[in-house]
Parts: structure tokens; C-alpha cells; sequence
């Protein structure tokens, strides 16, 4: 009988507790931007509602870090997990008499302290890889992948849920919902999970946060620019020109609309998480050093870059929202999901492997907070570049933060080999 690996019940139990929570926020996410946008909200107040949600991130993975450090991951999954439960139940609060403003100003902080969960949860998971993968055989590169591959397969499913639940449940009861089924989890996690994790160390530091290493420092660079890339067509530009195409302006057209919305959206985030569990054997990463997969990272960020350019000169040769323009959107971003998880499986491999166990939530924490900053500024261009350009401009920027995340990728050097010369 093959001897279980040690560690992988803990991983096990922090894989579980982290698909439980990406669920809920793809679902959330989803259910936020729909509403609002059949409430008349503009693509700019759209963006709003999530920009304190990526600011939380960028100020969250700093302190997680330490965090975590000095008290222990599973502090910090709890915390998590815990907090999303009571953004959820805020949300609730939602008075749909209030004014515009009142609204948004209540969703943003909302949306913050959901932001704050994620980051959490996210740093505790994907620090917990560096712990407990085994290090024989490439297992760093294939526990990581099957961890960022698995949670983005399930935050997808969360997209179809949070629409499908908006289109038959409605809004709050849907909230109330995911958080009692989250509420439930978190108290199964905290009752059965299995020693493995670190409990932290009195010792660490808050100044330990910022990294010294110049590989990690351009990794985070190189994840700005890649994340911004993504976010600032998925947040908001492509669901509401999708909103725009489909739907009639009836109740049912609503419907249909919010289902397709939520599919495509699902179908790419799957299709996304599917890819960065395969990308090992993609990159044949257990035959390859690291060194080659650095030089993999240039070359498939310069890959991705060709995916927007091409969809941006398509939009700019059409005469509006064309059934083959929309075809070419479809097709085009799916294949942008495709290269972007492979590069985005090798920046979550890289971190781990440039990190020292001692200091590795801190530097995961930095290199999340990098992460949260392109995602935030993904998320403010979103709304903005839509409303001023539309779609052209929407693709248009993606195209040149691609090309940045290409630019800082090539900075990373192989610090093995140079160990050895």
C-alpha cells in the first residue's frame, strides 16, 4: 500500500476550507455586479463597489504575512473564513431605498471586509504549499497547481451560482444562503483539522514583510501588470457588453442574460483553473529546472500578449456589437484564459520556489499584495476605460500591461546557476 504523503491531510483540510470560501466569493461577486448594473448603476459605480475590496488586499497580504508568522496559518484561515461569513450577513443590511451614493459607500465597505477574508484565506492556503508539498519529484510545482487550479474551477462555479441564484432566489436570499452554508464549514474545518501546519513564532518581525530579494520583488512587478491585465476587461467591460447584446430590457430578458453572463464567466474561470492544474505537465516542469521555467515565463507572457492585440484590432474593424465580433470575443478570451493560467500556475510555482520556509508568508504576503494592486488597478481602469473608449480601449489597455508583465518577467534571473559559477 503506498505510504500517504506526510503533510496531506493538512492540505487536504486548507484545499476544502479554501474551495468553500472562493465559492462564496465568485458567487458574491457575480451577485454584486449584476444587481447594481439592473439597478442603473454606471461601469464607473460598478468598478467602485470593488475598488475597497482589492485596496483591503493590497493593505491585508502585507499584515497576513506577519500574521501568520507569528501566530500560525490555521489563525489566519479561521480569521478568513469567519469574516466572510459576517460580510455576507452585512450585505443583508442593504436598503434599497437608500441614494446611490449611500449604496455604494455601503457595498464598498463591504466588499472591503470581503477582501480582507479572501486575502486571508488565500495567503494562509498557498503559504501552507511551501510547508507541505514534499520536495522530491517536481511535488512544490503539482500541489501548488492543483490548489490555485482547483480554487479558480470552483470560484468559476460561484459565477454561475451567484447568477443563477440572482435570477431565481433574488439578491438577499441568496447572501443569506451562502452564508450559512459557509458558517457551517468553517465549524467543520475548525472541528476536524489535522495537525501539519506551523503555529507560528514569537520571534518575527513586522519590517520582515518587505522582501530583499530581487527575483521576488520583479515576480510581484510581473504579477501587477498580468492581474491588471485580466481585470481590466473581466471585471466589468466584457459582462456589461455582454448585458448590452443579450438582453432585451425585460424581466426575462434579465434572466437569460444573467444565466449566459454567469456561464461564460464560469466557463472561462473553469477552464482557467483546469489549465493551471495541468500546467506542469504542459511545461513539463518535473524534467525541467528552474532556470528553464523562468525563461517559460518570459516566453509565455510575450504568448499572451498577441491574444488582446489581435481582439482589440478585431473590435476596431467592426461596425458595433456584430454577431461575429461577439463570436470572436468568446473564442478570443477563452484562449486568453488559457495562456494567462499558465503564466499565472508558473508565477505561483516561482514565489514558492524563490521564498526560504522561514520567511515564506512573508513573501507570499508581499507578493499577494502585489497581486491585489494589479487587481485594483485592473478594477478602476475597467469601469474607466469602458465608459471613456469601450470596448477598444478596454483591450487596448490589457494589450499594454501584458506587454509591461513581458518586460518585468525578462528581469528574473536563475540564482541557481549563479550559485554554482
Amino acid at each position: 500500500m503506498t505510504q500517504r504523503p506526510e503533510g496531506l491531510s493538512a492540505y487536504i483540510a486548507v484545499t476544502a476550507a479554501y474551495w468553500a470560501f472562493m465559492l462564496t466569493d465568485g458567487a458574491l461577486r457575480m451577485l454584486v455586479l449584476l444587481h447594481f448594473h439592473t439597478m442603473g448603476f454606471t461601469p464607473v459605480q460598478l468598478a467602485y463597489l470593488f475598488v475597497l475590496y482589492e485596496i483591503a488586499g493590497i493593505v491585508t497580504n502585507l499584515a497576513a504575512g506577519w500574521i501568520a508568522a507569528r501566530f500560525g496559518l490555521t489563525s489566519t484561515l479561521y480569521a478568513g473564513l469567519g469574516l466572510q461569513v459576517v460580510a455576507l450577513l452585512a450585505m443583508t443590511q442593504l436598503d434599497p431605498h437608500w441614494t446611490v451614493t449611500a449604496s455604494v459607500s455601503f457595498v464598498m465597505m463591504v466588499q472591503g471586509a470581503s477582501g480582507v477574508a479572501k486575502d486571508l484565506a488565500k495567503m494562509s492556503s498557498k503559504s501552507s504549499v511551501k510547508l507541505l508539498a514534499p520536495a522530491e519529484g517536481g511535488g512544490l510545482f503539482r500541489w501548488v497547481a492543483v490548489l490555485t487550479g482547483s480554487k479558480n474551477a470552483v470560484k468559476g462555479l460561484g459565477f454561475l451560482l451567484g447568477a443563477a441564484m440572482l435570477a431565481t432566489l433574488g439578491f438577499m436570499a441568496a447572501i443569506l444562503v451562502m452564508a450559512a452554508v459557509l458558517a457551517l464549514i468553517l465549524f467543520a474545518v475548525i472541528l476536524f483539522m489535522p495537525a501539519g501546519l506551523p503555529k507560528g513564532r514569537k520571534g518575527a518581525k513586522f519590517s520582515e514583510i518587505l522582501s530583499k530579494s530581487a527575483n521576488v520583488n520583479w515576480l510581484s512587478a510581473a504579477r501587477v501588470f498580468l492581474f491588471g491585465a485580466r481585470d481590466v476587461w473581466f471585471v466589468v467591460g466584457i459582462p456589461i457588453y455582454f448585458y448590452t447584446v443579450l438582453s432585451d430590457g425585460t424581466d426575462d430578458g434579465n434572466r437569460a442574460a444573467f444565466f449566459m453572463i454567469g456561464t461564460f464567466m464560469a466557463l472561462w474561470v473553469i477552464l482557467y483553473g483546469a489549465v493551471q492544474a495541468y500546467a506542469p505537465k504542459i511545461l513539463r516542469a518535473a524534467d525541467r529546472t528552474e532556470g528553464d521555467l523562468i525563461r517559460a515565463a518570459r516566453s509565455w507572457a510575450s504568448a499572451l500578449f498577441c491574444v488582446p492585440a489581435a481582439l482589440t484590432l478585431a473590435i476596431l474593424l467592426s461596425h458595433g456589437p456584430e454577431t461575429w465580433l461577439t463570436t470572436t470575443l468568446v473564442a478570443g478570451l477563452l484562449i486568453f484564459g488559457a495562456i494567462f493560467a499558465v503564466n499565472s500556475s508558473l508565477h505561483s510555482y516561482l514565489i514558492l520556489a524563490f521564498t526560504r520556509s522561514e520567511r515564506v508568508t512573508m513573501d507570499v504576503g508581499f507578493y499577494y499584495m502585489a497581486n491585489a494592486t494589479g487587481r485594483l488597478i485592473g478594477t478602476v481602469l475597467s469601469g474607466l476605460t469602458y465608459q471613456i473608449g469601450g470596448l477598444p480601449l478596454v483591450l487596448g489597455t490589457a494589450t499594454v500591461m501584458v506587454a509591461l508583465a513581458a518586460l518585468t518577467s525578462g528581469k528574473l534571473t536563475d540564482q541557481t546557476s549563479e550559485a554554482l559559477t
